[in-house]
């Protein structure tokens, strides 16, 4: 019986992806590297110390047929799910489809205010936000400022509401079994003290309509062997000159963010145990928040010039300051912390009817010692993946398309 429950279960979980073998797999040739070799002036430092920089890189072609159906065909370079590199702010993004995802489970609009409660001493309230249009926190709010301008507050907020147990446990019946969200960002907390999610309650003319106490993970989220990096790392103004400690923090593999990218840009591709439970409404607002420009946003009505075309888009443009093309859109989560510098992106030239999507990582901390600030993203992370998005747009220039796309669904109408 046992035996025959374990079958079952082999079949549950491989079934789907045969079914759909160009999107669950990637093929590790030398596609990648031998694209990135005819450009020694971009990447020759780059490739020759691979291990330094521990790049991993996945890229996806996407053709389409006479049905505007997708075929995906994706090649890696150096892509290792038990190589540990901090996710930083990429976590964000499945965040906030697992917040849309609760929110339509217990019948709730987005843009419902939801108050944040305390009940521990170490957590803090939220009862409201000035820089939304009503004054009120909700989480399309909070999501909005996490695909905009990657706020670290608006995440916990999220984080909260979802729980930790819960937003462990949603992933990983969706298939992205590695993927470890252990705590909060940029905050004090204690791994202990991360387990522990405040009340919430989501608020509607007055009237509460829905209650959520404080929840306890009893479960411990942490790498299943001790994960230690670096030669160093400051605490309190001083040296430790002992690696760094990275076994209680998240953790989200490079093919897991790339599939998650593809699952929320193709949905009908992915088997439906796989898919989140999102409204159509609930993607355009993921597209357009994904790929607009602070710029272009009503509120927070402060994201004006300190919050510049490029701030969070690293491939292709590198967080340039210059303004940047409106026909060009990418649809992307990026991240940077503890030297670990990340983009995640789908990406679509609308005049050329180019589109592909891009998942790198790389590893920028020369002097190897973490929470110095010394990290090395302006002269070695950003140029690379500026050089990166370029390269890969570069080629999808040049390859033959049999049928031009239509990217309709991914032309959104955006604030301003």
């Amino acid at each position: 019986m046992i035996l025959f429950r374990v079958y079952k279960l082999l079949l549950y979980l491989v079934l789907p992806l045969l079914a759909f073998p160009s999107f669950a797999q990637f093929q590790a040739d030398n596609f990648i590297e031998r694209l990135l070799k005819k450009h020694p002036d971009r990447f020759s430092e780059i490739l020759a110390k691979p291990d330094k920089y521990q790049i991993q890189i996945l890229y996806t072609k996407i053709d389409r047929n006479k049905k505007n159906e997708p075929h995906f065909t994706t090649h890696g370079y150096r892509v290792n799910s038990s190589a540990y590199f901090y996710p930083a702010s990429t976590v964000k993004l499945p965040a906030v489809a697992l917040a849309f995802e609760k929110l339509n489970k217990l019948g709730i609009d987005k843009y419902t205010p939801i108050l944040t409660g305390a009940d521990r001493p170490e957590q803090t309230k939220v009862e409201e936000d000035t820089s939304a249009e009503n004054g009120l926190p909700s989480v399309a709010h909070y999501a909005k400022k996490i695909l905009l301008a990657s706020d670290n507050d608006a995440f916990n907020r999220l984080y909260e509401f979802i729980g930790q147990q819960e937003f462990n446990d949603s992933l990983h019946k969706k298939g992205f079994t590695n993927a470890r969200i252990a705590h909060r960002l940029e905050s004090p907390l204690t791994a202990e003290n991360n387990r522990y999610t405040n009340p919430v309650k989501f608020v509607k003319d007055g009237k509460v309509v829905y209650e959520q106490a404080g929840k306890f993970n009893a479960q411990e989220i942490k790498a299943p062997e001790p994960v230690l990096l670096g030669k160093g790392y400051m605490k309190d103004g001083l040296l430790i000159n002992e690696p760094f400690d990275f076994t209680r923090k998240n953790f989200f593999p490079l093919e897991e963010q790339h599939r998650l990218l593809k699952t929320l840009f193709f949905p009908d591709q992915v088997p439906a145990s796989q898919r989140f439970n999102l409204t159509e409404e609930d993607y355009k607002f993921m597209y357009q928040y994904m790929s607009q420009f602070p710029v272009e946003t009503d509120f927070p009505a402060s994201y004006t010039d300190d919050y510049y075309d490029g701030y969070v888009k690293f491939l292709i443009f590198g967080a340039t300051k210059t303004r940047l093309p409106r026909h060009i859109r990418l649809f992307n989560k990026s991240g940077d912390a503890y030297g670990f510098l990340l983009d995640n992106a789908y990406i679509a030239d609308f005049e050329k009817g180019i589109e592909f999507m891009v998942t790198a990582m790389i590893y920028c901390n020369e002097d190897e010692i973490f929470n110095d600030d010394h990290y090395d993203y302006e002269t070695v992370g950003l140029p690379f993946m500026a050089n990166l998005g370029k390269t890969f747009f570069e080629y999808e220039l040049s390859r033959k398309h049999a049928v031009r796309p239509d990217l309709g669904r991914f032309e959104v109408q955006y604030d301003k």
